[in-house]
């Protein structure tokens, strides 16, 4: 039997707040099924709303379909992470589904920060990002993907797995998509998959994927877009030895800032992008590089 799950979470400035207070940022959120959003939290103040996304279930499985949309308004700051590894677990024939589709207005900040993606070998799933930014709004997100269970001796070596990461502002014709298909299932593009995973011009016998982007509805002046791409690196950022893991910064387009590594371990790579994520804040929002504290339970 298959879990369908739905959560529409929606930020906003609170209208009643004192004109003296600081802005309080206000998070709600509407679920149907086994996904559901925690209590508001606000370590770093009022301003900043924290939400830790829960499936009880504990892993997606064919046939199972989540959705999650979330609207972050004017002037309002939404931090979203997860308490652990989102699980694509084997499927019997049926693909599993994970959808987000983000709308962040002008003068809105969203942080997409959720634990690693896990695909166990068999696994039949999608799972597809999409962020849509006003003029003025900005973000932080980051994908850390692992395929099979290495420590366990699993390697991800049949069933398919699509994964999207699109990033779109209204004040730039294209929008900044990655785009990626692994099948082993089909037999004319297995071989194809194979040679992705052991290529050097792919991931080149790497088992994890990290990807961390600093987004603009606007475009970045090029003062700003150079010094995201110094801070990501420098290896100050990096909380393992520099230059352990193959890494790569890179501006696709002005309103976009893009790392990607790739490694044999999640650990190392989380420890990079919560570094390079922090100094980005401080750089960009003045923000200190809190982070939730779900992260060190």
């Amino acid at each position: 039997m298959a879990w369908l799950g739905s959560l529409d979470l929606h930020y906003r400035l609170d209208p009643d707040a004192p004109a003296a207070a600081a802005p309080r940022t206000i998070g709600r959120g509407v679920h149907s099924g086994p996904l559901r959003v925690l209590q508001s939290l606000y370590p770093e103040g009022p301003g900043i709303c924290h939400h830790v996304l829960v499936h009880p279930p504990g892993g997606i499985v064919g046939g199972d379909e989540l959705a999650l949309t979330a609207r972050v308004d004017t002037g309002a700051h939404a931090l979203l992470t997860t308490p652990g590894a989102t699980r694509f677990y084997r499927s019997g024939g049926d693909t599993a589904l994970q959808t987000l589709t983000a709308w962040v207005s002008d003068g809105a900040r969203l942080e997409w920060l959720p634990l690693e993606t896990l695909v166990h070998d068999g696994a039949r799933a999608r799972n597809a990002l999409r962020f849509e930014l006003a003029p003025g709004a900005e973000m932080i997100g980051w994908d850390l993907l692992a395929l099979g269970l290495p420590a366990a001796g699993e390697r991800y070596a049949s069933g398919c797995f699509e994964q999207s990461i699109e990033v779109r502002s209204a004040a730039h014709p294209l929008p900044w998509l990655e785009r990626g298909v692994l099948d082993f299932d089909d037999p004319r593009h297995a071989p194809t998959t194979r040679r992705l995973l052991a290529s050097p011009l792919g991931w080149a016998g790497h088992t994890v994927l990290a990807t961390l982007w600093f987004a603009s509805g606007t475009a970045l002046a090029s003062a700003r877009r150079e010094a995201l791409i110094d801070a990501a690196r420098s290896p100050d950022a990096a909380a393992a030895e520099p230059g352990a893991e193959p890494l790569g910064v890179t501006a696709p387009h002005d309103h976009v800032v893009v790392l990607r590594m790739l490694g044999a371990r999640v650990e190392p790579l989380m420890q990079r992008l919560r570094a390079v994520r922090g100094r980005w804040r401080r750089l960009a929002w003045d923000c200190a590089g809190a982070e939730p504290r779900v992260w060190r339970t």
